[in-house]
């Protein structure tokens, strides 16, 4: 088992804290957080190991969990590394592109593995149909969340929208051509509110609303390519997938048929795969367990949480302008 330590033991710190200590693939060491009020709480509270310092969980361990807030991620990551540790590190993985290639670099230097924590990769309506994207060539993403001033340190697109910049990378076969994006801010001193759009060389364009300030949570992706459109909603856990198919020279009484005016016929079916239920956050961690443990490429690597990241900024950067 790894021996694993979490720096951060605020509200996601806490429930990394949990999942590791349940993990068969893990062993919880302990956790550090400079808090030294809400270190000694947690302590008490769940029976964790607090440390003194970073370095002192850092020493302990194989494996560092960073949950700590955003400014922070690119010095503990640093730090661990240069000890030899691998890292996982929290969405974003830090605050500027050039942290992360520092991260990236120093990974690569000191031969230790490295993931981000894009959960959504790992949600189970998103893995259920990850197999049936094939180069899609429109996507629009709403990602709408109730007000909550804990994230509104940093813009909505690295508190939420980044979510959906991942997922779309990761099924777009394809560099980013541009990216154009407007943003609103109504009660924090960053946009609350942002519509992003991103071309791809391939002729793909994907449209992003992420809002912090919504009367209803929603966390809907919708992807068409030929002859399939997919939808995945990532609160619900749903997801459904249509496609089409030469339509039969006999149709049942119950086929769907499309004829377009060249008189070609086409056949609506649903696909829709079933939607095994997990836990995405033990199921992050527990994977890159397993590329540690059989030297193989974490899910989400430091690169795709770069490139996520790059992005974001560009589109942050459309704001300024």
């Amino acid at each position: 088992m790894l021996k694993a330590g979490v720096l951060g033991a605020g509200h996601l710190g806490k429930i990394h804290l949990r999942l590791l200590n349940e993990s068969n693939k893990y062993k919880l060491v302990g956790f550090y957080d400079p808090n030294k009020e809400n270190a000694k709480k947690v302590a008490a509270e769940y029976g964790y190991t607090a440390f003194d310092s970073i370095q002192d969980l850092i020493d302990a361990v194989d494996v560092v969990d960073i949950v700590t807030p955003t400014l922070s991620h690119h010095d503990c990551a640093v730090q661990a590394i240069k000890s030899g540790k691998h890292i996982f590190i929290e969405k974003p993985i830090s605050n500027s592109v050039e942290e992360a290639e520092e991260i990236i670099q120093l990974a690569k230097e000191f031969n230790v593995k490295g993931q981000v924590g894009h959960v959504e990769r790992f949600n189970p309506a998103f893995t259920a149909v990850k197999d049936q994207f094939d180069s899609p060539m429109f996507i629009e993403t709403h990602r709408l969340a109730e007000f909550n001033p804990r994230g509104t340190d940093v813009p909505v697109v690295l508190d939420l929208m980044i979510h959906d910049i991942d997922a779309i990378l990761s099924v777009v076969p394809s560099k980013v051509k541009s990216v154009s994006a407007s943003g609103v801010s109504v009660i924090s001193d960053t946009p609350d509110i942002a519509n992003a759009r991103i071309e791809f060389e391939n002729g793909c364009v994907a449209n992003l609303t992420s809002s912090r300030i919504s009367l209803k949570n929603m966390r809907k992706s919708r992807f068409f390519q030929k002859d399939a459109y997919i939808s995945v909603d990532f609160l619900t856990k749903k997801c459904e997938v249509v496609k089409m198919k030469d339509a039969p020279e006999n149709p049942g009484d119950f086929d769907m048929i499309l004829q377009n005016a060249e008189g070609v016929k086409k056949q609506i079916y649903f696909n829709n795969p079933e939607v095994k239920a997990n836990n995405a956050i033990l199921d992050e961690l527990e994977t890159f367990a397993d590329a540690i443990n059989n030297n193989t490429q974490p899910i989400v690597t430091l690169e795709d949480g770069t490139e996520a990241l790059r992005i974001a900024h560009q589109i942050i950067d459309c704001f300024k302008n």
